[in-house]
């Protein structure tokens, strides 16, 4: 059976095209099964994301809703990241990281991403630095601190 994160990079690379080639400056930066049936879509826009800009992609996404039921959201204040460019933008921020099988004896982490190369990110967490290849990384999100 494929697991969930293959699934959902696979649905990715179906969606995401078709989004922001018909929507120009809309970027889906993630996208999560939330259950077998249902998927949220999350988008970003320069301008923004607004309720209007969500519906529009809901519509685009017609083709995919007899299979699923889907959710399209803007960022949020824990934005996913999931592609080097995003982690490069969230420089000296406190990131989550979930990876798909352990690392140093854990899969979950929290700490700052003090770096973002083209293979990999380094977070400080307590106990001191650690680098993280993306291919490892199924969930990444930008904590809000504010």
């Amino acid at each position: 059976m494929t697991d969930v994160y293959t699934r959902e990079k696979a649905l990715e690379r179906e969606i995401a095209p078709a989004v922001e080639r018909s929507l120009p400056g809309v970027e889906v930066l993630a996208l999560e099964l939330v259950s077998p049936s249902r998927i949220c879509v999350y988008v970003d826009h320069p301008g923004g994301v607004d309720h209007a800009l969500c519906e529009r992609v809901t519509h685009l996404l017609d083709p995919w809703r007899s299979r699923f039921a889907i959710d399209v959201s803007s960022p949020g204040p824990e934005r996913p990241l999931r592609k080097p460019a995003h982690f490069a933008r969230a420089l000296g921020g406190t990131v989550t990281l979930k990876t798909g099988h352990e690392i140093a004896g854990k899969t979950r982490f929290r700490g700052e991403l003090v770096a973002a190369g083209d293979r990999a990110v380094t977070i400080a967490t307590g106990a001191g630095a650690l680098e993280i290849p993306y291919d490892d990384i199924v969930r990444g999100n930008l904590i809000d601190k504010g």
